[in-house]
């Protein structure tokens, strides 16, 4: 199977990113306050920490997996296969790390997995890499992506509850992440094309490393004032769904070619929604205070 490679990239990225973000929390709450205003501060704060240097070690690797699987694979089926990751995330907080997952996340992340995998069995068959796009979808995209991260970072000051700041700054996360990922295909697309100086020099490297720097504070801060499951798996969902839009709507993957196909994904859609309703509800940890490497 031509696409073999980058599903298994995928699949191996999706385990050690959950790991990374579980590091990541340990060493965040062990951390002062991120503060945006004082963004250098900030970070050296959180890198002083053992765990989320180790979690951002781990999450760079994964990253890099991601980056493989991109350009081995469309991005709707990329993302598609690291959403298998979503159901991981309560066996490893279980597991591994200590936590009480209660019955309203287990639920939403089921629901998660379940819409999440009806996306994938109701996209067509591909083949071929889908990293060709056009400019005015991509600015499109991107821009009204970046708006929509904005809006949640900024939620409790413009109405939003502040009781779920946490959820709302990691789907902001999410969703910056997912415009860091379709920046990154398309610069698959133009390193294959016309090479290293082509890339080295397209505006789609700024726009990645500016997301995925907002991403980075937004995430951080996430899992400060946010409990570790929900924030762990709305980030992941948000990103899986900005990838799986963008793949559409942006590199041209292919939507269902029936009504029912498209009935399925609209309901998917819909158990996303409610998925993440179900994720903000209260968690405890079973005896895991935040310690130092």
């Amino acid at each position: 199977m031509a696409l073999a490679p980058g599903i298994l990239l995928a699949l191996i990225c999706a385990l050690t990113a959950n790991l990374a973000f579980f590091f990541k929390y340990r060493g965040a709450n062990a951390s002062p306050k991120v503060d945006i205003r004082h963004p250098l501060a900030s970070a050296k704060a959180l890198f002083s920490s053992g765990w989320f240097s180790l979690g951002m070690a781990i999450a760079f690797g994964s990253w890099a997996l991601h980056v493989g699987a991109l350009a081995l694979a469309p991005m709707s089926v990329v993302q598609v296969v690291l959403a298998a990751g979503v159901v991981l995330i309560a066996v490893m907080a279980d597991r591994m790390f200590g936590f009480k997952v209660g019955r309203r996340q287990w639920l939403g992340l089921w629901l998660t997995a379940a819409g999440l995998a009806t996306l994938g069995l109701t996209v067509p068959a591909m083949h071929g890499v889908h990293s060709h796009f056009s400019p005015v979808a991509m600015i499109s995209f991107e821009a009204g992506l970046f708006g929509l991260g904005g809006l949640l970072i900024v939620g409790p000051r413009v109405g939003g509850p502040t009781k779920h700041h946490g959820i709302m700054l990691a789907a902001a996360s999410g969703v910056l992440f997912g415009v860091s990922d379709t920046a990154i295909k398309a610069l698959t697309g133009i390193f294959g094309a016309h090479g290293l100086l082509a890339l080295a020099l397209s505006p789609w490297l700024a726009v990645a490393a500016a997301a995925s720097i907002v991403a980075f504070y937004a995430s951080a801060r996430a899992l400060q004032v946010g409990e570790a499951v929900p924030v762990i798996a709305v980030t992941g969902t948000a990103a899986n769904i900005a990838g799986i839009t963008s793949g559409i709507v942006v590199f041209g993957d292919p939507m269902p070619g029936t009504v029912v196909g498209v009935v399925l994904q609209s309901l998917a859609f819909l158990v996303l929604v409610l998925a993440a309703a179900l994720m903000p509800a209260p968690l405890r940890s079973a005896g895991l205070a935040p310690e130092a490497v």
